[in-house]
């Protein structure tokens, strides 16, 4: 199994440490139009992502095998969040879509319904949490619930204040449940998300895209600074961290995602599962027929 790749070969420092949330991060220093752990162009980065698709299909299917084995219950969370326009939709078809898809469970957290309101805010989620053997991709997750309620005032401060515990708590026993927690936070500059909110507007190709709800969210857009900085505060433990990819580069976005998906990959040691049957007898079963 292939262990580099070249992104990693472009920059000696691994994209987990380049963009990992620790103690004293400030969101506003990271320059969203920069490329940590990557020099490359553009060319090269699309170049780096193609490269790389084989072996993250790879490491999908050892783990997707692994369990429908009864070798391990070992999954993968990735959590994707960020502005309007910040390019979640590009990780799901350029980084997510190079997977078997059988392999893949892709959750979509809307506005709640009444149904979920009358649960606790952690009920929809645990719902939709990924099977052993799947990578789960959680577009938006229960982080709406301390970003947008606050923001918004949705409920009362003492309510949401309470929830960064409550999730802190929620992650750790995913993790101790053999679930490997990937939070990304696309990180998009005020400039760049006005030019895709514009160019959305004037391409008939792309007005399904636009949503005039975005442009009053856009109006909220220190509040929200605010709520992401809190978040990386009181929610990026040693064990579940968040990583803040800049994403006013698309291509650098979806190739930084695409390798904090790999590394951790990597880490799980992916063996394909041993045969619980004699391959030898079953050869020569199948050469005599």
């Amino acid at each position: 199994m292939a262990t580099t790749t070249k992104a990693q070969e472009a920059s000696t420092t691994p994209f987990s440490d380049a963009l990992r949330v620790t103690e004293g991060f400030v969101l506003a220093d990271r320059d969203p139009h920069s490329t940590p752990a990557f020099d490359g162009d553009k060319a090269a980065g699309q170049k780096a992502l193609a490269a790389a698709d084989e072996e993250l299909d790879d490491l999908q299917e050892r783990l997707y095998a692994r369990s429908r084995v009864g070798v391990d219950r070992q999954r993968v969370l990735l959590v994707v969040q960020g502005m309007d326009t910040s390019g979640k939709g590009g990780i799901m078809r350029h980084v997510v879509g190079a997977v078997d898809p059988q392999g893949v469970q892709l959750t979509s957290f809307k506005k709640p319904t009444e149904e979920e309101l009358a649960h606790d805010f952690l009920w929809r989620i645990r719902k939709a949490l990924p099977e052993p053997g799947m990578i789960g991709v959680f577009d938006r997750s229960h982080y709406e619930d301390v970003l947008v309620v606050r923001v918004h005032d949705l409920v009362p401060q003492e309510e949401w204040e309470q929830r960064y515990d409550v999730i802190n708590a929620f992650e750790q026993e995913l993790v101790d449940d053999d679930i490997t927690l990937i939070k990304v936070m696309m990180h998009i500059s005020p400039e760049e998300q006005k030019e895709r909110l514009q160019e959305r507007l004037d391409r008939p190709d792309k007005h399904w895209k636009f949503n005039p709800g975005d442009l009053d969210e856009r109006a909220h857009w220190d509040a929200y600074q605010e709520a992401y900085q809190a978040v990386m505060d009181r929610c990026s433990p040693p064990g579940a961290p968040w990583y803040v990819v800049p994403a006013d580069r698309k291509w650098y976005a979806r190739l930084a995602v695409q390798q904090l998906l790999l590394e951790h990959l990597r880490q799980l040691d992916l063996e394909w599962p041993e045969a619980d049957f004699d391959v030898e007898a079953e050869k020569a079963r199948l050469a005599a027929m």
